[in-house]
């Protein structure tokens, strides 16, 4: 568990192997369970309308999610079970209870990883909030439950047949019953009239209101929070005297008024001290009771509240230097405000669906350590090399020698289908897990080819040793998906003399003064060799801008 790294792979895998009570803040964003396939559209106009799909927001029922429920069903100490079963009567065998099984493994983790002062974000929208929060009762116990925050963001998800919607939802969770939090980090200064109309009175210091300064009567009558002082007898009235002695108002005291009020003991005595510093405001009418002087200049912001207007998130009109094409990309703003909030200077934050990058950033920035982990290496490199490019950040579980790629392909496939194709300089893989109708991965070349094809290219991975069928096979998908180009992606190098003929027989592409060869073998090897294929200037498959080279160094 290295601090400042970034860890590929399912957040299940590494958060289990991490040691408990180590986390400061969780932040996660993970799929939503919308419904909704978050694409992207490569090239202009009807010719190339291929569609990437950059991560697939839904999920079904199937043989994992039959396990997984089963072993919750099973583990009565899971700190999910009763949630799982409860959501199992109500929801049955379905996609949503998919979700929360997968949703149930990794926050139980976070759970075990954070400190007892520790504090979890869990960002979602309306479809899945209600069964998200019992489950998070479950795991951290409804006592735990802070809040329910609303963001609104910049575009909303219409429908004739309801309201709009333009909101987020943020479940904000403790681990113990003394959870760190510093709100006053991102209140917002209060206007003029604000605070004239809290503190309307006035005294040689400033404005301030006089506040209670007793309390229910509780406990023996006889003990001196009971008995008379500068006669104003408070047992009278059922009341007992309170003077404050934690709290951040207690500090401002002793740090402007009264040397070391925190340590003064004695009710009497408390009163006393704060009576000589003036802090008293003793009314000239009769029968009305003496006020602690709260002063306004001690107050000059608003409290955060629950609801996030601002910042708002991106448009497709306005996205700023910020934005990096990421599907679900969060705004700098709304993670700076939630750490601060809620995690100490020099805390670690732990973000289990990094994405992008925005948590690192903000916490970086703002002096607190940070751990990311995603399941994309795209989003590794967006992380690494571009987000942070200044910062030398290690990565984990990428493999780092054929050895290693050749262990991710046995031990996990798809996930290296999907590595290897992000090794390819503008590719994206498809990560749809069923069904790829023979493509891996797409890209989408900056400029056409001067023959009029399109710009459209393919990718096809294969773990095994070379076959010239399944090479066959892949142009045959590139005929029927019109692509230009193709590179088909082995472990070891192709060494078929067949395989050459038939490659150098369908010709190159002329793209401005340069050529390359419509379809090419490369292999992992190779690219620990640090040979790249011949590829033309491709386009940003999250942006559609020119590529920066960087992003894949």
């Amino acid at each position: 568990m290295q601090h400042n790294s970034l860890y590929y792979g399912d957040c299940l895998d590494w958060m289990g192997k991490w040691p408990a009570d180590s986390v400061d803040l969780v932040y996660l964003d993970p799929p939503f369970n919308s419904r909704t396939d978050y694409n992207i559209l490569f090239g202009q106009g009807q010719e190339s309308q291929a569609q990437l799909r950059a991560f697939q927001d839904t999920w079904s029922w199937d043989h994992a999610a039959q396990k997984r429920l089963e072993d919750m069903r099973g583990a009565v100490a899971h700190p999910a079970h009763s949630a799982i079963c409860g959501l199992h009567v109500i929801l049955g065998e379905s996609g949503m209870l998919a979700y929360l099984t997968y949703m149930a493994q990794r926050l139980a983790e976070c759970h075990r990883l954070l400190r007892e002062s520790g504090n979890l974000y869990l960002h979602c929208d309306d479809s899945a909030s209600h069964y998200l929060k019992v489950l998070l009762d479950g795991i951290f116990g409804g006592r735990h439950f802070r809040n329910e925050l609303t963001w609104r963001r910049s575009t909303s998800h219409n429908d004739a047949k309801r309201y709009g919607r333009i909101s987020d939802r943020i479940l904000f969770y403790s681990r113990g019953k003394t959870p760190y939090w510093a709100g006053h980090n991102i209140a917002s200064p209060k206007t003029r009239e604000q605070l004239l109309a809290a503190y309307p009175l006035k005294d040689e210091i400033g404005e301030y209101r006089a506040d209670n300064l007793t309390g229910p009567r509780a406990g023996n009558p006889d003990s001196p929070s009971s008995q008379p002082w500068r006669g104003y007898d408070v047992h009278s009235r059922n009341r007992h005297w309170s003077a404050p002695r934690t709290g951040h108002y207690a500090e401002f005291i002793e740090a402007h008024f009264v040397q070391n009020y925190r340590q003064i003991e004695g009710i009497h005595e408390r009163l006393d001290a704060l009576d000589a510093a003036g802090m008293i405001h003793h009314p000239k009418k009769h029968g009305v009771w003496p006020g602690l002087k709260r002063y306004a200049f001690a107050d000059q912001d608003i409290v955060p509240q629950d609801i996030f207007l601002e910042p708002r998130g991106f448009t497709n009109y306005s996205k700023g230097k910020e934005y990096l094409g990421y599907p679900t990309q969060k705004p700098m703003e709304l993670l700076r405000k939630l750490i601060l909030a809620a995690c100490p200077k020099g805390g670690l934050v732990l973000d289990p669906f990094c994405g992008c990058g925005t948590t690192m950033d903000a916490a970086e920035r703002h002096g607190r350590k940070w751990i990311g982990i995603d399941i994309s290496t795209f989003a590794i490199n967006l992380v690494r090399c571009r987000r942070m490019k200044s910062k030398n950040i290690s990565t984990f579980g990428i493999p780092q020698d054929v050895a290693g790629a050749r262990q991710l392909a046995k031990d996990r496939p798809l996930d290296f289908e999907a590595w290897a194709v992000n090794l390819l300089p503008g590719f994206a893989p498809n990560l749809k897990r069923v069904g790829d109708t023979g493509i891996d991965g797409r890209g989408t070349m900056l400029h056409k080819p001067e023959t009029g094809e399109s710009g459209r290219m393919l990718a096809q991975v294969k773990s095994g040793k070379f076959q010239l069928g399944q090479l066959r096979d892949f142009l045959h998908v590139m005929e029927r998906e019109k692509a230009a180009m193709g590179v088909f992606i082995t472990l070891e190098p192709m060494n078929s003399d067949a395989a050459r003929k038939e490659l150098a027989a369908l010709g190159s592409l002329r793209i401005g003064a340069a050529e390359y060869p419509r379809v090419q073998c490369w292999s992992i090897a190779e690219y620990f060799a640090k040979k790249q294929p011949s590829l033309p200037p491709m386009k940003d498959p999250f942006t559609g801008k020119p590529l920066q080279d960087d992003l894949y160094a």
